[in-house]
């Protein structure tokens, strides 16, 4: 069978990027991105609350300002938020607001730590819900759970290889039982105890005047904010939509806007209720079972009593929430190759990252964040309290130098936009908010593991001022060397006519002027008075960068438009007979080879040019920094009986 139609069995045929019908196709609605971006928030309220409510210790009176915290603190960075995605309609999220809006330096740090961070939530949810699952098997088969682990990583790594659309149905059902069955057990939890709720504030207004009378405000005010901080992770997920609002239905920022309503809404009543259940039903913690499956298992046998079917239920909630883990895991897959295509666009990641599959996804992200994510749960075996540690500090970091930025944007524009006291009021929150976390978090989990995070997102940030600073010297050459050449040439009024059956030189060009006008003097040296025809082709690739709008894919067609016309110009203007060819689609090696093929049934006697950089120290990480498009091709046009010849260009 052709490798081209086992591809298509697994990750499903051709998307035309340019088809209306496409967009429409793969764009998500509000509800759908609800599902596929908000599942790593709602998940963590099946460990959030609990860390949240642990670490209250004796003092269980100020759960009621924890719940009332969590939901109140999730509708203001998710309101923050809001302007993230008005902003920045095109995504990007975190990185292109910190680095928009602060500089460069901010960005990296935001994108570096964001890339990290979607990494270890890919791994520590697929953990987190292989352990929820497990717990319900037999003893005999836990030595199985690391093999589990990685066999689900790769299995979403397949679903999301065939586009967020598919992979976002096939896990609605998980989702939406999750849901469905927590807003009950909080509703019915909450009913149950009704009588309890009238004595509940002012109960914890006097417990609290009397703690703090005991131990002081200070020792008051640190327990909760610890507290607080450590069920920080229930506010994760709201940072995916900002990241991947190219990706929802028209108009995006409206729909934006509800998606981050229905996640703000669903996650704090979710998160809020359930600490409220365990201090309305005086939860205590049991070996061997989360502070969910106690109140759970509470809260059914008052309701349902021994009729024997208190257990199947609690297995049901619990394998639900086991799952919805699996479906979180599914945010590292979206959000993650979303910011490496940003950071790529920017040259700190290789170019590589930036470029669709045949399915319209960021393909090599994905791959990358799978594999990443696999070498996590080897790495640590699995270890969801490792895990937690590496994962907590990193998100937060990006809320704070995103809503850095919107605060510094509102007040840059105090005397042009009467929305800036209430838009900057909300930013300051929000960065009050994060940046408190952020503190907290770093100091309480720096000895336990969080310096590895911050080592590791230090790592990336190298790796990426290495990439960005080899991409600057080959730009500033070759815009020297495209300088160096007239900006235009006057279109010639007869020119010459192109004669098919005569030898034409065919050349494969891009964007720098400068490559093929050096290809062009150098058969034209070696090859004197030999060709009659001179034809240019070019394949523009649509990237994540412009497919995040129809402005963007205007402009690359342009841009192509453009460069082609100038080499058939300069052609023209030397008495030579010139034709342009341009095809525009996500593999450009695969439209090249189309191309060449037409190209060769209107001039049969051809023979194909292109160049190809060559550095004095090559080695395999520069060959990941440049793809070798022009091998490849020559390789394809060879196989087909075309004659092709590469031609070294050094700087």
């Amino acid at each position: 069978m052709p490798h081209r139609n086992l591809g298509e069995i697994f990750l499903g045929p051709r998307l035309d990027p340019f088809s209306q019908e496409t967009r429409r196709h793969v764009a998500l609605v509000a509800f759908l991105a609800w599902i596929g971006l908000g599942a790593d928030g709602l998940s963590s309220s099946c460990y959030g609350p609990a860390e949240a409510f642990l670490a209250l210790g004796a003092h269980r009176h100020l759960a009621l300002y924890l719940a009332l915290a969590t939901a109140a603190t999730v509708f203001i960075i998710a309101v923050a938020y809001n302007q993230v995605v008005e902003l920045f309609p095109s995504g990007g999220g975190g990185y292109k607001v910190a680095t928009n809006l602060i500089g460069p330096g901010a960005g990296l740090i935001s994108g570096a730590a964001l890339i990290v961070d979607y990494m270890l939530t890919i791994a520590i949810s697929v953990a987190s819900g292989v352990d929820a699952i497990f717990s319900f098997l037999p003893r005999d088969v836990h030595p199985f759970k690391l093999a589990t682990e990685i066999a689900i990583v790769v299995l979403l790594l397949v679903l999301n290889l065939r586009g967020m659309r598919e992979s976002i149905r096939i896990l609605l059902p998980i989702f939406l039982g999750f849901f469905a069955t927590h807003i009950i057990l909080i509703l019915l939890g909450i009913g149950l105890h009704a009588d309890r709720i009238p004595a509940l504030v002012p109960d914890t207004l006097k417990e609290t005047s009397l703690l703090t009378q005991q131990m002081g405000w200070i020792f008051t005010a640190s327990l909760f904010l610890r507290a607080y901080s450590l069920g920080g992770g229930t506010y994760t997920g709201i940072e995916a939509v900002s990241n991947n609002v190219q990706s929802l239905a028209e108009p995006r920022v409206l729909t934006g806007k509800w998606t981050m309503f229905y996640m703000a809404l669903s996650l704090s009543f979710v998160a809020g209720g359930i600490i409220l259940l365990y201090l309305l039903w005086d939860v205590q913690p049991a070996e061997g079972e989360t502070l969910n499956a106690v109140a759970f298992r509470a809260i059914l046998g008052d309701s349902i009593g021994h009729s024997g079917f208190e257990t199947p239920a609690l297995w049901v909630v619990l394998m639900l929430e086991g799952g919805l883990l699996l479906v979180a895991a599914n945010t590292g897959f979206l959000g993650g190759p979303a910011v490496l295509a940003n950071m790529a666009a920017d040259s700190w990641v290789p170019h590589q990252y930036r470029y669709l599959s045949s399915r319209l996804v960021t393909q090599r992200g994905i791959v990358l964040m799978g594999v990443a994510a696999a070498g996590i749960v080897l790495a640590t075996e699995g270890s969801v309290a490792l895990l937690v540690v590496l994962y907590s500090i990193n998100v937060f970091l990006t809320f704070a130098l995103s809503l850095l930025g919107l605060t510094i944007y509102w007040w840059s524009v105090r005397r042009t936009d009467r929305r800036w006291p209430i838009r900057i009021a909300l930013s300051i929150l929000g960065l009050v908010v994060t940046s408190g976390i952020l503190a907290v978090t770093t100091v309480e989990k720096f000895t336990e593991g969080g310096f590895m995070t911050l080592l590791i997102t230090g790592i990336v940030i190298g790796f990426c001022i290495l990439n960005r600073s080899h991409y600057e010297k080959i730009r500033r050459k070759l815009r020297e060397a495209d300088a160096a050449l007239p900006m235009e040439y006057p279109i010639s009024a007869t020119p010459p006519a192109v004669q098919p059956n005569e030898a034409t030189a065919v050349f494969v060009v891009g964007s720098c002027r400068w490559g093929g006008v050096y290809a062009l003097d150098w058969v034209r040296r070696e090859f004197p008075d030999h060709f009659r025809n001179f034809v240019f082709m070019s394949a523009r690739t649509v990237d994540a960068r412009s497919y995040s709008g129809s402005e963007e894919l205007e402009q690359v067609r342009a841009k192509a438009a453009q460069t082609t016309g100038y080499f058939v110009t300069y052609c023209n203007n030397r008495g030579l007979a010139a034709k342009a060819y341009v095809r525009f689609g996500t593999d450009p090696i695969e439209e090249l080879t189309a191309l060449a093929e037409q190209v060769r049934q209107d001039f049969p006697h051809c023979i194909f040019f292109t160049s190809k950089l060559i550095f004095e120290r090559d080695n395999w990480y520069i060959r990941q920094l440049h793809s070798e498009a022009a091998l490849t091709l020559l390789r394809r046009l060879h196989l087909r009986h075309m004659p092709m010849i590469v031609l070294p260009m050094k700087l």
